[in-house]
Parts: C-alpha cells; sequence; structure tokens
C-alpha cells in the first residue's frame, strides 16, 4: 500500500480517521504516514535532533520544555535509556489514553526513533492499565514482523497523581514506588538505573516521529510561528459532547468547547490545563487563543491539555475543595510541605465551602508557606490551583459567608481510592 503524505495543515495528525472502534495495526498506520526513517548514523541522528529544533517541538505533559534540548543532553551521556510517559495521573485528562488506544505505532514509531537519535537501545514505555495490552500487542506485532530496531519494554503505571512526573516514573520503573524528587543529579544526566534518562510524554514522541517523517516546516504548518503544532485536548464538564480532540494550538477557548458541543449549560468558569491548572472566569477567556502566550494574562496556560467547563448552577468553591482534598491524599508524603501543609489547606477550602468560619488570611499565609517548597511539583500546583479559586470565586466567598451556595459540586473527576475515572468519548 502506498502512505498517505498528511496536508500540510490537515488535521487530525495523531488520531488517525479510520480507528476510532479500535487501535491502528502496523499495517494500518504504515499505510497511512509511510515508513519511519530507518539506519541512522551519527550524521543522520543530529540532523533530525536539529530539525526537531527547527520544528520548535516542546513537550505535551505539561511542563512544554523543549524537545530538542532533551534529546542533546541525553545524546551526550554514556548508554542511555528512554522511558515513554504515559502514566496520566491527572483524573481528569484522557489524551494520552486515547492516543495510545488509537495510534500505539505511532507513539512506538516516536520512542524507537528517539532512542536512535541519543544512541539508546532500549525504550520502557509506561501507561495507563487501561490500555497496557493494548500497547504490549503493538510491540509484539513489531516483533512477529521483525522491525525492532531497538528493544521495548511495556509497564503498567502507577495509579497515583504524582506518578506522571518524570522522576517518579524512574523510581516506577526501577524500585517499584512511585515518589517524584527534584534533586540533582538531572535525570539526564544519571536517571533510570544511573544511565542518562530521556522521560517524554507520549504524545511527545508520537509528534517527533512525523517531524521525522515529513519534516519542521510541515509541523509549523498549524498552529503558531511561536508554539507551533498541534495538541490533544481533553474536554469536559458542561459541554454536549465531552471528549479528547486534537486541535491546533492557539484556537480559540470558545471554538475548542464548539468542537465538544458547545455549552450544556452556561459555563461560569473555566478550568484550564488540569489539576495543577487555573481557574478562570469563562467570559474573560472563550474569545483567547488557546496557548501559553494567549493564556499568560489570565495566569494560565494549556498544562495537561484540559479544558473543563463549569456551569453556573455549580460551586466552584466546593468543586476546588473537592479537587484539593483529593490532592493532598495523592503526594508522596515525604516532605513536610505535603504531609502537614496540603492537608491542613485542604481543610480549610473545605471550611470555606461549607461556610463554616473559614480564615481566608490564614488559608493565604499557609499558601505561601508551602508554595515552592517540597521535593516536588506538588505543592507548588495545588497551591496555584487554590489561589486561582480565590480570585475566580471571590463573590462566592460572601455568599457562603452568609450561608449561601450557588449549588452543588460534583462537575470534576475525583477518583475513589483504586477506581480511576473513565475516559471521555470520541476524538478528532
Amino acid at each position: 500500500m502506498t502512505a498517505a503524505v498528511l496536508l500540510a495543515g490537515a488535521l487530525p495528525r495523531l488520531l488517525g480517521p479510520g480507528h476510532a472502534a479500535g487501535p491502528a495495526s502496523l499495517a494500518e498506520h504504515t499505510a497511512r504516514y509511510g515508513p519511519p526513517p530507518s539506519g541512522l548514523g551519527r550524521p543522520q541522528r543530529e540532523a533530525l535532533i536539529e530539525e526537531v529544533d527547527r520544528a520548535g517541538l516542546t513537550g505535551r505533559g505539561g511542563a512544554g520544555f523543549p524537545t530538542a534540548r532533551k534529546l542533546a543532553a541525553v545524546a551526550a551521556g554514556h548508554a542511555p535509556v528512554v522511558v515513554a510517559n504515559g502514566t496520566e495521573g491527572e483524573p481528569a485528562s484522557a489524551k494520552d489514553r486515547v492516543l495510545m488506544a488509537r495510534s500505539p505505532q505511532l507513539v512506538l514509531d516516536g520512542a524507537v526513533l528517539a532512542a536512535e537519535m541519543i544512541g539508546a537501545s532500549k525504550a520502557v514505555v509506561v501507561v495507563h492499565r487501561g490500555v497496557r495490552e493494548i500497547v504490549a500487542e503493538a510491540v509484539a506485532e513489531r516483533v512477529r514482523a521483525r522491525s525492532g530496531r531497538v528493544r521495548l519494554e511495556v509497564r503498567t503505571a502507577a495509579d497515583r497523581f504524582v506518578a506522571g512526573q518524570a522522576s517518579a516514573v524512574v523510581h516506577w520503573i526501577q524500585r517499584g514506588v512511585p515518589t517524584p524528587t527534584a534533586t540533582p543529579p538531572h535525570l539526564s544526566r544519571r536517571g533510570l538505573r544511573g544511565a542518562p534518562t530521556l522521560v517524554q510524554n507520549v504524545e511527545t514522541l508520537a509528534h517527533l516521529a512525523l517531524i521525522a517523517r515529513y519534516g519542521a516546516s510541515w509541523f509549523r504548518s498549524a498552529g503558531t510561528p511561536a508554539e507551533p503544532g498541534s495538541m490533544l485536548v481533553t474536554v469536559l464538564g458542561a459541554v454536549r459532547r465531552p471528549a479528547v480532540l486534537e486541535v491546533e494550538i492557539g484556537m480559540p477557548v470558545g471554538e475548542v468547547l464548539e468542537l465538544a458541543g458547545g455549552a450544556s449549560a452556561p459555563p461560569q468558569a473555566l478550568l484550564l490545563g488540569g489539576y495543577f491548572g487555573t481557574w478562570v472566569d469563562a467570559a474573560e477567556a472563550v474569545g483567547l487563543p488557546f496557548s501559553s502566550a494567549g493564556l499568560a494574562d489570565l495566569g494560565a496556560g494549556p498544562g495537561a491539555g484540559l479544558i473543563a467547563a463549569l456551569p453556573a448552577g455549580a460551586c466552584g468553591l466546593a468543586e476546588t475543595a473537592r479537587v484539593v482534598r483529593y490532592l493532598a491524599g495523592e503526594s508522596a508524603g515525604q516532605c513536610g510541605p505535603c504531609r502537614f501543609g496540603l492537608p491542613a489547606i485542604a481543610g480549610e477550602v473545605e471550611r470555606l465551602a461549607d461556610g463554616r468560619g473559614a480564615d481566608p488570611g490564614l488559608l493565604q499565609r499557609w499558601l505561601g508557606q508551602v508554595d515552592g517548597r517540597g521535593g516536588c511539583a506538588h505543592p507548588g500546583g495545588v497551591t496555584g490551583l487554590v489561589r486561582s479559586a480565590l480570585r475566580t470565586f471571590g463573590a462566592e466567598l460572601g455568599r457562603h459567608a452568609a450561608g449561601r451556595c450557588s449549588g452543588p459540586a460534583g462537575v470534576l473527576p475525583v477518583p475513589s481510592a483504586g477506581v480511576p475515572p473513565a475516559p471521555p468519548g470520541g476524538g478528532r
């Protein structure tokens, strides 16, 4: 079969049409995208890293770090290894699971290419348990086709919010404990079993696989000059068709909501970026580009690729209290800010939501004492969410103090112990 080259700017790029009912086979995948580059010598490896740099690809796991810089840093080390991160510990996000369920071979292409580009012979693919069998079968299909240039190992991710942080993924593979750390040395120098390690989100690897085929100019034909390409976005809450969508970076937030069928009820606020994201007033956000630059004035960003619409009939404070209590229980518990600070903050937010005489000044002081401290990004992510809720739902604070509330909570998914939420359906 002849591969169909994707048209410049055309979407979907990652969630290829025709496999909505299941994963694309290796043959279907090759027919759609064509074979990836192979037989990479040192000049070809260096040229591909330069092409990724020209493309402007950044990480799609939330941090947005330039991918070429990570590749170059790990390539400078001895006997490196690749970790494809599909953990997706964020309860409200389903983009990585949908990608792995629809296009696992594209992610594996990216993992193999990344390994070849940095001189690694092995890639470990860590995925949510809901798609593990799909990914394992995709690897087995490659083995049967004798197309395995790099050894691929599939591991089931830990069911913890913090488990998706890069260092936590490495510790999970190595020790069976998903403990994140922020202490030197960096993973690019000393990671999995002491080897230089490239930890890259699975969506980022899928984009890398397409850049290797079609080049930087093709990749930049979508998105904005400063933030090129497309991204997967989970849209949920008060929309008619909650779904994972592939959109151009910079598409107005309101247009993204329309792709999910539009609002099912007038939205009062949007949670952008995930549970480490930012609550914003819906009226202020809908006309803005869904990009880091477009949302910067609101103190927000795309983060993990998520938009949750909160209807006017729901209580933003109560919604935040549910999420913060969940996050306080999801820490690694390895240092004071998480062990003591986050439970105290969760309790104070709950008192605000319940109208039980909480002290907003005390809460702000605790937020300042916890923010930026600890062994990982967890405390700062929680404090950022709470601060945005206090700004966005300021009017609600007065109603709660008077014993009134705008409505119930329950829009955002908060898993019960050991029961991860089901992903939204659909895809574009």
